[in-house]
């Protein structure tokens, strides 16, 4: 049977949340504002995100955005992304994957154009063997509903699926699609909440070079 890893995206692959929770920053230093890590944590791993720190900021101000401020949000955000490499841990798991054959999938609430630009960027894409996007027709993370998809066009059994997320949303949805889940923590997204993935991988513990990621996950 061969056995698959399905990747988040954001966070995960590439630490893209780092540039959102810092464009965030941004704007709301912008605005005179502090940027609340309650808000940031009701946000990560959310499709939603943008619109409910949106509220947060609009509340705190007495006024909507205008759409200046959210293009300048938007616009930091994707400059900062641009800048930001595959995470290392990644890089090691990818690399050993394709040596042993796995089937690999990204499963992603965020749509094509930034998921696949990215992958584009990162010299990514040919090597995943599924791309799944939201669309807005999918529900997204928590709702299992991605993962369900990417399972059934993969054609694969569940067991031989592990999920690699980083936030709360996409370890339920794993979890609620019935597959084996290891959470990955970043940055900014950090390990709270992730109790519910069948292990917490933490790469800042684990000698990159000396270890492989692929059978630790296994």
């Amino acid at each position: 049977m061969r056995r698959a890893l399905f990747f988040d995206f954001d966070g995960v692959i590439c630490d893209t949340e780092r540039a959102a929770n810092r464009s965030w920053q941004e704007l709301y230093a912008r605005l005179g504002l502090e940027f609340p890590a309650t808000v940031w944590a009701a946000m990560a791993g959310h499709a939603n995100g943008h619109d409910v720190a949106m509220a947060d900021a609009a509340a705190r101000i007495g006024r909507p955005l205008t759409g200046d401020e959210i293009a300048w949000r938007l616009e930091r955000k994707q400059r900062l992304a641009d800048e930001e490499p595959v995470r290392p841990c990644i890089a090691v798991i990818l690399a050993a994957a394709a040596r042993s054959d796995r089937y690999l999938a990204v499963v992603s609430s965020s749509r094509e154009p930034w998921v696949g630009g990215h992958l584009d960027r990162l010299g990514l894409r040919d090597g995943f063997d599924l791309i799944v996007t939201g669309d807005g027709r999918i529900p997204s993370k928590p709702a299992p509903d991605l993962y369900l998809h990417a399972l059934a066009r993969s054609g694969l059994a569940r067991e031989a699926i592990t999920v690699i997320e980083d936030s709360p949303p996409g370890v339920a949805a794993a979890r609620a699609a019935g597959l084996r889940c290891v959470a990955v923590p970043n940055a900014v997204t950090g390990a709270a909440g992730l109790g519910a993935a069948d292990a917490v991988l933490d790469p800042g513990a684990i000698d990159l070079a000396a270890v492989d990621l692929v059978e630790v996950i296994a």
